[in-house]
């Protein structure tokens, strides 16, 4: 009878430890990874730009920059945002990219990106680029060169910069702010059918931006 008790007592007791879970599909493994890796960036990023290691710059202060100092402005933002807008004779390589996988997890989670985000900013649905670090490198070879890392808001520009930082590059400067911060004169050529500091609105936004400017002008005109 002790045995069978006992034996009872150890089944109930199996039953009632945790199962391991199973294991998360691909894509979502993948995303949360993605995520996983703009935390640990943005958290180096800005321990690099407090202990002096890269250089935060005004948007005021980059034109000096770039032409007294000898930086290069790399501009890190993706294709769409710099088509509206982009300072002449800046460096491009994106730091993300439009994720072209058409599984069917990733393809519902374009859906949402574009019901919640993409409808109202015209963001596409981004994956990290693999080759950023090595296209930069077949750019600007030298490591010892001065790079001004930018993007629109400050963010994106901050993890390229870890990576560079990682990759070798010692001479880096930020972008502080990014281009959203810049004043119209801050670089003396800019390109593009948009101001420079509204680059990255798009979508449904766009549209109200522009009425807002619409109205703010004829305000001051009356």
């Amino acid at each position: 009878m002790a045995v069978q008790l006992n034996h009872l007592s150890t089944l109930n007791s199996n039953k009632h430890e945790k199962q391991p879970k199973p294991p998360l599909p691909t894509t979502r493994r993948r995303a949360a990874a993605t995520l996983q890796v703009r935390a640990v960036y943005s958290s180096n990023g800005r321990q690099l730009i407090q202990s002096g290691a890269v250089r935060p710059i005004q948007p005021k202060d980059a034109a000096t920059a770039i032409v007294s100092e000898g930086f290069t402005l790399l501009d890190i933002r993706p294709a769409w945002e710099r088509e509206k807008a982009r300072v002449t004779g800046s460096l491009h390589v994106p730091l993300f990219v439009e994720d072209k996988d058409n599984s069917p997890v990733t393809l519902l989670k374009k859906w949402v990106h574009f019901g919640y985000i993409g409808l109202w900013t015209g963001q596409y649905f981004t994956t990290l680029n693999p080759d950023f670090l090595l296209q930069v490198q077949k750019a600007v070879p030298d490591k010892d060169s001065k790079l001004l890392v930018a993007c629109g808001e400050g963010l994106r520009s901050m993890m390229a910069a870890t990576k560079l930082f990682g990759g070798g590059y010692k001479n880096l400067g930020w972008l502080a702010g990014g281009f959203n911060r810049a004043g119209d004169d801050d670089f003396p050529a800019v390109e593009g059918t948009e101001k420079l500091q509204y680059a990255t609105i798009g979508g449904a936004s766009y549209y109200f931006l522009q009425l807002l400017i619409f109205l703010e002008a004829g305000g001051k005109s009356n």
